[in-house]
């Protein structure tokens, strides 16, 4: 009774809130501090979805053209920047330095909370946000759905932020124990791809397992429950689930994991306002730089800001790895290195050419910070 009522709940809060301009609260926390029972984990993953869902306070607006002229040198035009983020970039919004930066300009961030990077995406598709931080996967399911992005800069990896968990019990002592198991995962994001490159290396094929395509609350909430075998996420989702579950790493990205995530724009932002491109990603670069020097302060910021206790907070916080760089021909490859993969799988519809998404480097050198 309780899952059908929320089945027919979900899709009309969803819509409520993300087509029907209804302002959504984003103060939500992770609420991972203890062990679900069956039931409360089902209802709970449940609740956390919609808490977590892609929203925003803002009026849809058109598609980008992905036809528009090149990044201008003219002054930006736009009044208001909105940001979508997820758990891992919150101590940007944390900080407030885009709002000091912007200011002066009068320019004001609007701020959206999402998930994962595939539910950000789908939001910056339809022209809700102009701005965000995904991994490298999301770009690619997006390209090939036809949305138009452009890549602005990236971010290095951090291998170690990631990883395959199972539980405390489990029988399953190495990747090749995953053959015929259930795994879940966010379908499409860098936890999928991390997957991908796990089982290759272990010599297994993708189609050995039995994927399950699941945001994290859903993910999480079928772990504990026990109604899957393995879990692949990221920090502070991993850092909460460790804690909290007391799971136990089978393997992370470290020794797979080569490559970092993006910030993506739509391409009508990024042409139309340049200056104002070139002030976030400088002030994003300065945060990144003293991230690295500063990671207590890091944890002590966000544990209040996403619910999680300090010492979990510093785990995560402490295996991070910060930096940005900008796009040059090896990023350029690597990513298409990814399309291809996801092509080869056919787990996307046709070939991507991520060079459809990239700037020249004319373009690039007129806002990109220097590394």
């Amino acid at each position: 009774m309780i899952n059908q009522i929320f089945r027919r709940l979900i899709p009309k809060w969803i819509w409520l809130i993300k087509f029907r301009n209804i302002p959504f609260n984003n103060q939500h926390k992770l609420f991972f501090s203890s062990p679900l029972p069956t039931v409360g984990a089902f209802v709970t993953g449940l609740c956390l979805s919609l808490l977590f869902a892609a929203c925003s306070s803002t009026s849809i607006v058109n598609v980008p053209n992905p036809t528009a002229t090149s990044v201008s040198n003219s002054a930006s035009n736009a009044k208001v920047v909105r940001f979508g983020y997820q758990k891992t970039t919150v101590l940007l919004r944390a900080k407030g330095v885009l709002e000091k930066r912007l200011a002066p300009q009068g320019i004001t961030v609007q701020w959206t909370e999402f998930q994962a990077g595939p539910q950000l995406l789908e939001a910056m598709n339809v022209g809700s946000i102009d701005i965000g931080p995904v991994g490298e996967s999301p770009p690619i399911f997006a390209q090939a759905a036809g949305t138009s992005l452009t890549y602005v800069v990236g971010t290095v990896a951090t291998p170690a932020s990631s990883a395959i968990l199972v539980p405390q019990n489990s029988q399953i002592q190495k990747v090749t124990d995953l053959k015929g198991k259930k795994v879940a995962f966010q379908k499409g994001s860098s936890a999928h791809l991390l997957l991908v490159q796990a089982l290759e290396k272990a010599g297994l094929k993708y189609t050995d397992i039995e994927p399950k395509y699941l945001a994290p609350a859903d993910a999480r909430a079928a772990f504990v429950k026990g109604s899957v075998d393995a879990w692949v996420i990221w920090d502070p989702f991993y850092a909460a689930a460790q804690e909290a579950t007391k799971a136990r790493v089978l393997i992370d990205g470290t020794g797979i994991n080569k490559q970092g995530g993006y910030y993506l724009m739509t391409r009508k932002f990024v042409t139309e306002n340049p200056q104002t491109v070139k002030a976030i990603l400088e002030e994003i670069q300065n945060l990144e730089e003293w991230s690295k020097q500063n990671r207590e302060e890091v944890a002590k910021t966000l544990a209040p800001v996403l619910g999680i206790d300090l010492e979990t907070m510093k785990k995560a916080t402490n295996r991070r790895t910060f930096g940005i760089v900008p796009i040059d021909d090896n990023l350029i490859n690597l990513q298409q290195g990814v399309a291809d993969t996801y092509y080869k799988l056919k787990l996307i519809p046709k070939q991507v050419n991520v060079k459809d998404a990239m700037l020249t480097k004319e373009e690039y050198a007129a806002f990109s910070p220097k590394t």
